[in-house]
């Protein structure tokens, strides 16, 4: 029988879609384990292991679809649609986190340093969907051709980390521990080496699946809003996915929540570097409405997660309630992004 025209380049990068995922698969836990090795042989904190070392590494991705998409192809939707897309997309895995976890409430039990995370997390979020609603209709001071809302986020992601690292310094000390066992983990040496090796192909992984995802989105002629804020978002989180099934695995919540938080603050701090890399102009005065739509629904979900952490305690029916409320948002924000013309 005859071979349908384009079936061949199409399951090629299936193929190659899916050997990214495995790979992830296979390092994300290795990567986590070594996180958790490293916290307990240095003293640093799960959430702090999670926002600053997790969250750099399975945030890649989103950066080099980024600032490819603005940078080379001058598509600016794409770009904007993949920072909110894999924002709201985090904070479902979040959501799916609560509703699957069998253990004691979660909000009651994790580190305070997530409060100030998420806190931030709305500031920002708050800080570019004003740059989306105002950019398009008012002149506003650029610096070249880069938006004054750029220079704003990236102030903003600079004071967030120096006040999430003083609040974690100011942390009182842990009771002393005995040295641990030999079996107890691997050497601070080994467990760097492993994190690095893993990071290293989780980041490479990472970044091959989003442009894998863009060529298979143009090979099933897919619409480009959709590509960008539903199928490119997807694509650039299953980092998170995996580094958060296998922190949840080992108990490390405290590092699956930072990582997950510490992604969406990294992830819209992209915008300022995408705006550079898109040499038109402004990059919030060229992007659709949509993605305004898509920045509000992840402000209005991290405003939901920052609520649960500040309230620091409920029932186990209450945390599963927040869950679902995030998956709903999650799918609310799918329904409207499709709906847009």
């Amino acid at each position: 029988m005859a071979r349908m025209p384009g079936m061949a380049p199409a399951l090629t990068l299936w193929a190659q879609f899916l050997l990214c995922l495995a790979l992830i698969g296979l390092a994300g836990p290795e990567l986590c384990r070594s996180g958790e090795a490293i916290a307990q042989r240095t003293g640093l904190s799960g959430s702090w292991i999670g926002l600053a070392l997790l969250a750099t590494v399975t945030s890649l991705p989103e950066l080099v679809t980024g600032l490819s998409a603005a940078g080379l192809a001058e598509a600016p939707d794409i770009a904007a649609g993949d920072v909110f897309g894999s924002c709201i997309f985090n904070l479902a895995i979040l959501g799916a986190l609560l509703i699957g976890l069998r253990e004691r409430p979660v909000f009651a039990a994790v580190s305070r340093t997530h409060l100030m995370t998420a806190a931030f997390g709305v500031v920002l979020l708050a800080l570019a969907l004003t740059g989306l609603l105002v950019a398009p209709r008012t002149a506003l001071l650029t610096f070249g051709h880069v938006g004054v809302f750029s220079l704003l986020l990236l102030a903003a992601y600079a004071l967030a980390m120096r006040a999430i690292f003083a609040g974690e310094a100011a942390r009182p000390a842990p009771a002393a521990r005995p040295a641990p066992a030999a079996s107890a983990g691997p050497p601070l040496t080994a467990a760097l080496v492993r994190y690095l090796g893993a990071a290293i192909i989780v980041a490479v992984a990472g970044v091959w699946l989003p442009l894998v995802g863009a060529r298979l989105a143009v090979a099933m002629h897919w619409q480009q809003s959709f590509v960008g804020t539903l199928f490119i978002a997807a694509a650039t989180s299953m980092p998170e996915i995996v580094v958060t099934i296998a922190a949840a695995r080992i108990g490390a919540i405290d590092m699956a929540i930072g990582n997950l938080l510490g992604s969406n603050l990294f992830n819209v701090l992209l915008l300022a570097f995408d705006d550079v890399a898109y040499r038109p102009g402004p990059l919030f005065a060229a992007v659709a409405p949509v993605h305004a739509t898509s920045a509000a629904v992840a402000l209005l979900m991290t405003g939901i997660v920052l609520a649960a952490l500040a309230a620091a305690g409920g029932t186990r029916s209450r945390q599963r309630g927040v869950g679902w409320v995030l998956l709903l948002a999650y799918l609310l924000n799918t329904w409207l992004v499709y709906r847009q013309p």
